[in-house]
């Protein structure tokens, strides 16, 4: 039998809790229009789908290297929920941030919510989402 001593074990730090952030009114929120939060530094767009769904992904558009995704133009691409960059036209997942044009190139994406009570719309930012 063989005791291994605390110094030799490997703990995973902790992972950071994810701090929510109230951000509008959700009757704010246009359908089909997006719109940009300042959260803790890190610039985050906001969408509110035509069937109401949240979605929420960094504002820096990667090819331009603007903070433009907010003014996008939201759609579908074989039923994808997207939104197309305004300056060169480049087209992101709103699921998952990943570019439709260039699978090498993500935004990362943010949790987002309706509050208790649902009028309130936040969205979560964690440590790893710091710009």
């Amino acid at each position: 039998m063989s005791i291994t001593s605390e110094a030799t074990i490997t703990r995973r730090p902790a992972e950071a809790a994810p701090r929510w952030f109230d951000i509008c009114s959700y009757t704010d929120l246009i359908p089909e229009r997006g719109a940009c939060a300042m959260l803790d530094g890190t610039q985050v767009a906001v969408f509110r789908a035509f069937d109401g769904t949240l979605y929420a992904l960094s504002n820096l558009d990667p090819f331009s290297g603007a903070y433009v995704l907010s003014r996008g133009i939201l759609g579908t691409r074989d039923g994808t929920p997207t939104v197309a960059s305004p300056m060169y036209k480049q087209v992101f997942d709103l699921r998952t941030g990943v570019c439709l044009d260039d699978s090498r190139v993500a935004v990362p994406t943010f949790p987002v919510r309706r509050a208790a009570g649902g009028d309130r719309v936040e969205v979560a930012l964690t440590d790893e989402h710091r710009q």
